[in-house]
C-alpha cells in the first residue's frame, strides 16, 4: 500500500491478492484521515481512526455499509503506474 498526490488528489495504490493494482482516493470518506496510515492485508483497507473497512478490489465499504472509495483508472506502462484522476471526485460521508 502506498499513497501519492496526483493532480491535487491523494491517491492510494493497493495490490490486492489475485487482482491487479487498484487506485482509490487516499483519504477516508469519514473524517479525512490518510488511508495509508491504516492497514492493508491484501484484501481490505482499514482506516486507523475508526476502523472503517473497504474492499481492496472494489473500494466498497464493508464496515459500515453504504459507503465507498472513489476509484481511479490505472494503466501500467513498463514499471510505471499511471493514474487518471480526471472526472473522478473523492467521496465523503459527512
Amino acid at each position: 500500500m502506498a499513497s501519492f498526490e496526483v493532480n491535487g488528489h491523494e491517491v492510494l495504490l493497493v495490490s490486492p491478492e489475485g487482482s491487479e493494482i487498484r487506485a482509490f482516493q487516499g483519504i477516508c470518506p469519514h473524517q479525512d484521515i490518510p488511508l495509508v496510515e491504516g492497514t492493508f492485508d491484501g484484501k481490505v483497507v482499514i482506516c486507523r481512526a475508526h476502523q472503517w473497512v473497504f474492499d481492496g478490489c472494489t473500494g466498497e465499504s464493508i464496515n459500515p455499509a453504504n459507503c465507498r472509495l472513489a476509484e481511479y483508472p490505472v494503466k501500467i506502462d513498463g514499471e510505471s503506474v499511471l493514474v487518471d484522476t480526471d472526472g473522478v471526485a473523492p467521496v465523503f460521508a459527512h
